[in-house]
């Protein structure tokens, strides 16, 4: 089956399950069913690893990572600065607080984009704007970030500078020593920092 259809199906019963849970709660204006709908299937929602990546890198304050996986996931391995709130308590109203602050986006992250995508149409549902989702969540933060893949000799100029960034933002997270060869040429110039413990949440 279309991934679309399954994404549009989770999201009907979200709404549905969501608007049972919310009709007796002091909650922020819900928006309407159909103009979600639209938002949904703007690509505008999503946000790449690499821009993510810059972000931390440039101590961008406006950035908050949510992980919406499992304690125990997040536990394993987590991006720095990321706060955890598993997908089934999002919605507590301590964890609500989180949301709607003005200049701070929000960006949800999960192992693929699945619980992100789910953490997004619910707080969009809210009517709490400036929520985005990790494209290919910790999945692709790996693929891309962690373990950046060199490109081969016949690619593009663009392609070995998204490489080379990618280098710089693997030295950065990891400490990695790059091999010799693979740094020549590459003019990283990222100091790395120490993991920082968000406890409040934010970055």
């Amino acid at each position: 089956m279309n991934r679309n259809y399954i994404f549009l199906t989770i999201l009907m019963l979200i709404l549905a399950f969501g608007t049972l849970i919310f009709r007796s709660k002091d909650v922020p204006d819900q928006i309407e069913p159909d103009v979600l709908l639209q938002e949904v299937i703007q690509p505008t929602r999503y946000i790449t690893t690499d821009q993510v990546a810059n972000m931390i890198i440039q101590g961008d304050p406006s950035l908050m990572l949510v992980d919406v996986r499992s304690e125990e996931d997040f536990q394993k391995y987590s991006i720095q600065q990321s706060l955890n709130i598993p997908l089934e308590n999002l919605l507590n109203e301590d964890n609500l607080s989180y949301f709607g602050i003005p200049g701070t986006k929000v960006v949800f992250v999960s192992e693929d984009d699945i619980k992100a995508d789910q953490a997004w149409v619910l707080t969009k549902r809210l009517g709490f704007s400036s929520t985005y989702v990790m494209k290919g969540g910790m999945n692709q933060w790996v693929e891309t970030i962690i373990e950046p893949k060199r490109p081969a000799e016949s690619a593009s100029n663009s392609e070995f500078e998204i490489y080379q960034s990618r280098k710089g933002a693997q030295l950065y997270f990891t400490g990695a020593k790059a091999e010799e060869q693979e740094t020549s040429g590459l003019n990283v110039k990222i100091t790395r920092k120490e993991r920082s413990n968000v406890a409040s949440g934010g970055c």
